[in-house]
């Protein structure tokens, strides 16, 4: 038996610890968040933070990379400022990159322990939003 182990993208986890070490400023924006589209480009992003809430850097990375003609992402990774390194989703995020993306690979981990997972093995018993939709022209 063969196990797949996937490869770990180490120019995308550069790509957001260098927006986290130079754009990551204050207590406004604190993580990074570089995603591989489909086509090899690299979209980065930082989230924006306040006290009434803010998007996380991997949300806002989904409106640039929209915003640039990319809808299609293979691999996403958030890091922290302060040289904190690869910082998992937290809860809302998993669930919205795996309703855009569904087949999305997650960077996760830490030091040698760092590893590329599908989006859908870190929300346990996932709720596909899709299937909770009622059809339009179904009778009620």
């Amino acid at each position: 038996m063969t196990t797949h182990t996937p490869r770990i993208d180490q120019e995308l986890i550069e790509a957001a610890t260098h927006v986290a070490r130079t754009r990551c400023r204050g207590d406004n924006h604190t993580m990074a968040a570089a995603a591989r589209a489909r086509d090899g480009r690299i979209v980065t992003a930082v989230n924006a933070y306040h006290f009434t809430g803010g998007p996380c850097a991997e949300l806002v990375l989904i409106g640039a990379a929209a915003a640039q003609g990319i809808h299609e992402l293979d691999t996403i990774v958030a890091v922290g400022d302060r040289e904190r390194g690869v910082v998992p989703p937290c809860g809302r995020c998993r669930q919205v990159l795996f309703d855009y993306f569904p087949g999305l690979e997650v960077v996760v981990g830490r030091g040698e322990g760092v590893r590329a997972v599908p989006v859908g093995d870190l929300l346990p018993e996932t709720y596909v939003w899709a299937d909770h939709q009622l059809d339009a022209d179904a009778d009620g």
